[in-house]
């Protein structure tokens, strides 16, 4: 390429007599009006297209999902890497913490979904990182000084990509942005009863389709709660490849004994004031069961805002589901415990979760310094009623 522009800057100056300065000025223009046609180009380009060509441009590709991944993030990931993929590009999908929510286990399970956890950030697989499901890098030792080159995801952020960013808020799920990139590639779900080479079309496989869908299903509590029009249409589009087997299998996996019995502390512990609810489950073993609680209690009667709170080695989670407009839960949970050394809140309206982990003392040792009981109660109830906002 270099020698032919050599070939043409000659040809022009033994042609027209040009001198070197305004021949050298001259290309330099043109460099530059070219550079600006592709770079217009490219934002022309759908999503799928503009992600896919990044992803092109590296040999090797870290698709990192967030702490303790769900399968909304799962789903999202394994998308990403198809369409790495597709382009030649070899990924390895990521994630620090833990997977212990009965869903999110059979999910990775009976998809045989390929995931390496990591502890520190010499860990990750590629200097390439794919953010998926969150925009800002957490959960490792040394995550704040990951630059990212691309972000995926669906919830409230400062995060960025250096070469692609895709946050969009109003989406219920990051699974259905991913279906979206998808349809923008022409790509066919393939049917369970069909093989990928009998589409004729580029080829969705069954498992990944099945995946996004479950990934839709479980982060709108299958469509009921924080659902946009487009999350609907993904589901739409993706539902002519849905294996129905895989997706019950990993939608109604068996509930471990611990589960059932923080949903039960949760209902029996429960205290009510208005249509609000706020309940203390006390210390578990499984920080997922928290969440799964919290869903269960949004479910009863004459309750429209929940927030559930246990204790994980030492660290309070907070997990609050919302079905009333006055309630934003992730803005609420921030401003009940947003002003606590070194707590993290936030999320939907629909949904939100928070972290406090216990404060580290000049001796080593680590110790509880956030409200618990009546206080901490009187905190959420507030924050729920928009007093503390």
């Amino acid at each position: 390429m270099l020698s032919q522009v050599g070939r043409l800057v000659q040809l022009t100056r033994e042609t027209f007599g040009v001198g070197p300065g305004v021949l050298a000025a001259a290309v330099g223009v043109g460099l530059v009006v070219v550079a600006v046609f592709v770079l217009a180009r490219r934002l022309r380009q759908p999503p799928g297209a503009r992600l896919q060509a990044v992803l092109a441009d590296a040999d090797e590709v870290a698709v990192l999902l967030h702490p303790d991944p769900d399968a909304d993030a799962m789903a999202a990931g394994v998308g990403v890497a198809q369409v790495a993929n597709w382009v030649g590009t070899e990924t390895t999908i990521q994630y620090s913490g833990e997977i212990r929510r009965q869903e999110n286990r059979a999910f990775r399970t009976v998809l045989d979904v390929e995931l390496e956890c990591i502890d520190h950030v010499t860990d990750l697989a590629a200097e390439a990182v794919v953010l998926v499901d969150h925009n800002e890098p957490r959960g490792f030792t040394g995550a704040d000084g990951v630059l990212p080159t691309a972000i995926v995801d669906h919830h409230p952020g400062d995060g960025s990509g250096e070469a692609f960013t895709d946050v969009r808020t109003d989406y219920g799920a990051a699974a259905s942005i991913v279906a979206e990139y998808f349809q923008n590639l022409g790509a066919t779900p393939v049917p369970p009863d069909r093989h990928d080479s009998e589409v004729s079309d580029l080829a969705l496989p069954t498992w990944i389709t099945t995946g996004l869908l479950y990934g839709i299903l479980s982060d709108t509590d299958r469509l009921t709660r924080g659902a946009s029009n487009e999350d609907f249409a993904a589901a739409g589009y993706l539902s002519p490849g849905v294996d129905e087997d895989l997706l019950s299998r990993i939608a109604d996996p068996d509930v471990s004994t611990e589960t059932l019995e923080v949903k039960a502390r949760a209902i029996a512990g429960r205290d009510i004031r208005g249509s609000y609810a706020v309940s203390d489950v006390g210390s578990v073993s499984n920080g997922d069961t928290i969440p799964e609680a919290a869903d269960e209690l949004v479910g009863l009667e004459g309750v429209s805002a929940v927030v559930v709170v246990g204790d994980k080695d030492g660290t309070i989670h907070l997990s609050g589901r919302s079905r009333d407009d006055r309630v934003h839960m992730g803005r609420a949970l921030d401003a009940a415990v947003g002003d606590i050394d070194n707590a993290s809140a936030g999320g939907h309206a629909r949904m939100g979760g928070g972290r406090v982990p216990p404060a580290v003392q000049a001796d080593g040792t680590r110790e509880v310094t956030a409200p618990r009981g009546e206080q901490l109660k009187t905190r959420l109830f507030d924050a729920m009623d928009g007093a503390l906002q």
